[in-house]
């Protein structure tokens, strides 16, 4: 099949139930797990839908090929593709939504994240990246896209402890960071899919490099986990495939300001003086 045709074509279901019986054995435990709920496999990582189709990851990525697609992230996108418009947006909203449903629809989302959230995270995990973090001679963060923005934001945190940090949106920066790393070192590589190939390699470098890799990211299964020391997983409901990500966001900022705070609080005595004069040093920017 060629796969700019399978894009424009309107229903990918009905594309595998024809495409059955071309499929092996192993393939048709991954088609049946897809029309079972194709709704679904958007939420998931590649790693998931191997384990609930009882097959390897190779496998899917064949049974992908096999429909003239170049991987499992374009299966998602055709299945994406056929949601109503407005869930491009947000998975709760619909086109009929005037702003008060909106704003109530996003609000409750946020609220709900962050409750399942406190409720899923295991403490004895954060507490080992709490303990990691405040030994290190040196902490890097590294993000894509809208972990970028996550990633940064824990800089302009940790900096101010005099703890020496770098941050990396950039994926040779990345690279070329994460091979300067030690054992002294943090890395804490943020991606909501936990399938970004560029922040994966980072962290295998990382790994190599004898630094201890922190992954935050959207399931516990991801590949970003496979090569992180530690990790803290944010099991939000929202697709990685919305055009940006909201709720996943805010919990993984909510990580971010624990993480700061246990950090701080630990050792406050030596953060303290460090703290004031970063203090002092903004009061000339403010009226």
């Amino acid at each position: 099949m060629n796969s700019e045709n399978n894009l424009h074509k309107q229903n990918l279901v009905t594309q595998i139930r024809a495409t059955l019986p071309e499929f092996r054995a192993s393939e048709k435990k991954v088609a049946q797990t897809v029309l079972k709920g194709p709704e679904t496999v958007i939420y998931k990582s590649i790693t998931n839908l191997a384990e609930d189709s009882g097959v390897s990851e190779p496998t899917v990525t064949r049974f992908c090929r096999k429909l003239g697609l170049s991987g499992f992230m374009e299966l998602k996108l055709c299945i994406a593709r056929e949601l109503p418009s407005g869930s491009y947006f947000h998975e709760n909203v619909s086109e009929t939504d005037d702003l008060p449903v909106i704003f109530e629809k996003l609000f409750n989302s946020c609220i709900e994240a962050l409750k399942e959230s406190l409720k899923q995270i295991d403490t004895e995990t954060l507490q080992k990246a709490v303990e990691a973090l405040s030994k290190a001679g040196r902490i890097d963060f590294y993000g894509q896209g809208g972990s970028a923005i996550v990633a940064r934001d824990a800089y302009h945190k940790f900096f101010r402890l005099g703890i020496p940090c770098s941050v990396h949106d950039d994926p040779h920066m990345q690279v070329m960071s994460a091979s300067c790393l030690n054992k002294s070192d943090v890395l804490i590589a943020v991606s909501h899919t936990g399938s970004t190939k560029d922040i994966i390699e980072s962290a295998k470098i990382a790994q190599r490099a004898g630094a201890t890799v922190i992954g935050i990211t959207g399931g516990s299964k991801s590949p970003l986990s496979k090569v992180s020391d530690i990790t803290i997983s944010v099991n939000s409901k929202e697709a990685a495939l919305l055009l940006a990500p909201m709720t996943s966001r805010l919990v993984q900022l909510a990580i971010i300001d624990v993480l700061f705070v246990a950090v701080a609080m630990g050792s406050m005595a030596d953060f303290h003086q460090q703290l004031q004069k970063v203090k002092k040093a903004l009061i000339s920017k403010r009226y």
